[in-house]
């Protein structure tokens, strides 16, 4: 295995050497290799002469510069994507932290316990200097406020010391430039349900005088970064596909509204197709004596396996519904199969509703979400990727032509039609607002009903069809 250490450096002259010398030399758990990724951040003070000179002597060394000065976070992001290594470690380059303490922040993601691991100055460490006052206690109420929002109890939001499995750290955007940083990886953090895990750690902080760099005004940006990502959800590095919906975790009124749609037809044994990170399969497990909740995309397959590791009566797999082979073993197992926003990102949809209606047990019930109105495809379902939009008939017959029965069929959430028409068709946006969903979902009880008296049809359809009795198994 192998521990990339990223260090962001500015002006460091006088620590930057020291401080590599430790972090180069500090011993790590066994079998584990190590890398560091440095970044100047346009140094002034002599500190990229220094680091050259190193990288020349030591071959662990990734060395880049920055063209001009931009902030930590712009450093810390350009040594996210250069990193190779399993986990990766954010060190500061002057001597506030310990390496020494890095097999204690690695443990308990070697253990399987976490995604990351923050290091805390106010748990019980080994040592810590007294700095002054109001220092601290911007800090804790920074992380106060931060808690409040992501609804964490994280004992220092503020702290340099965050280890994360680098797979789900590169698929984490990182936008801010400066001290934003701590806030905003926070923030996503919570949102993307990582198990978090903090240990405590030695704090050896400097004064303004010896080189200290973040100050008040810092901390009210950190406020504003807060509040920021509070309200949108820019969670993925590269959203694709179902992954720009599954972003959407800030809509938990309109997923409860959907929920209480789904729930009337759904058995005991049931098997969800594309669950994404589990926003309906949260809703609608409770209750059931099996809830599989199947997906073929890695990071929300770990999503789903971080939210539902204490679940019993739910199994997550992969699960990729345009091959067969991913079902081997499902066939006739299920009395419900739920197929919400996945038949229409399918090439061919026809040949995923017979695999999966061989998934149910006879006379099984399939539910399945689709857009509607072709009339609306523009912008945002090419964004999404879908191919297609459907409409009442051509939903029935294809669920008819595969052999199921048809038992209800209806539009659903018609108060989206306007604002998706003006957004992909009108403005040709290619990206949901995430502010106007926050609103539209702070209102979902007043357009829920509304939903049927509206005189137009609603943004997705909502179909339940009962599978019908094999023709080589029925009687005459």
């Amino acid at each position: 295995m192998k521990l990339s250490i990223l260090m962001p450096v500015y002006n460091e002259g006088a620590a930057v050497e020291r401080c590599i010398s430790l972090v180069l030399t500090v011993r790590l758990p066994e079998n584990m290799d190590r890398e560091l990724v440095i970044v100047d951040d346009c140094s002034t003070d002599g500190t990229w002469d220094t680091l050259q000179r190193l990288a020349a002597q030591f071959p662990q060394i990734q060395l880049y510069r920055q063209p001009r000065n931009r902030g930590k976070g712009a450093a810390v992001r350009m040594a996210v994507e250069k990193a190779t290594g399993d986990f990766s470690l954010i060190q500061d380059a002057d001597l506030e932290y310990d390496p020494s303490e890095y097999p204690r922040l690695l443990k308990p993601l070697l253990d399987g316990h976490a995604d990351a691991v923050f290091g805390s100055r106010y748990m019980a460490g080994e040592q810590s200097r007294v700095l002054p006052f109001w220092h601290s206690m911007i800090n804790k109420g920074l992380t106060l406020v931060s808690n409040m929002f992501c609804n964490l109890n994280v004992t220092d939001m503020e702290t340099c010391y965050k280890v994360f499995r680098t797979d789900l750290l590169k698929s984490i955007p990182i936008r801010s430039d400066r001290f934003g940083l701590e806030p905003e990886i926070v923030m996503k953090s919570a949102k993307r349900k990582l198990r978090i895990y903090e240990v405590p750690i030695s704090y050896h902080g400097r004064t303004y005088e010896e080189g200290k760099k973040i100050g008040w005004k810092d901390g009210v940006k950190a406020l504003g970064v807060i509040l920021k990502y509070w309200v949108i959800d820019d969670l993925y590095s590269a959203p694709y596909g179902r992954g720009v919906l599954n972003n959407l975790t800030g809509t938990p009124q309109y997923l409860s509204w959907l929920a209480r749609e789904i729930r009337p037809h759904i058995g005991d044994e049931v098997l969800e197709v594309g669950a994404g990170i589990g926003n309906i399969s949260a809703r609608l497990m409770s209750k059931r004596a099996l809830y599989v909740a199947g997906e073929k995309d890695p990071l929300h397959l770990h999503a789903l396996r971080n939210r539902f590791l204490r679940t019993p009566n739910v199994v997550v797999r992969r699960l990729d519904p345009e091959m067969p082979e991913d079902l081997a073993g499902l066939e006739r197992g299920f009395d419900t199969v739920l197929c919400l926003n996945v038949l229409e990102y399918l090439e061919d949809p026809g040949q995923v509703l017979a695999s999966l209606r061989a998934a149910l047990k006879p006379n099984g019930v399939l539910v399945i979400l689709v857009p509607n109105i072709p009339a609306l495809f523009g912008t945002l379902d090419r964004r999404l990727g879908h191919r297609r939009r459907y409409n009442l008939e051509d939903a029935r017959r294809l669920l008819e032509s595969h052999g199921f029965a048809v038992e209800s069929i209806r539009s659903f959430n018609k108060g989206g039609a306007p604002p998706w028409w003006v957004y992909s068709k009108v403005l040709g946006s290619k990206d949901i607002n995430k502010a106007v969903l926050k609103i539209f979902d702070k209102t979902v009880w007043l357009w829920s009903r509304l939903d049927r008296l509206m005189p137009w049809p609603g943004l997705t359809l909502i179909a339940v069809a009962r599978k019908q009795a094999d023709p080589a198994l029925s009687g005459p």
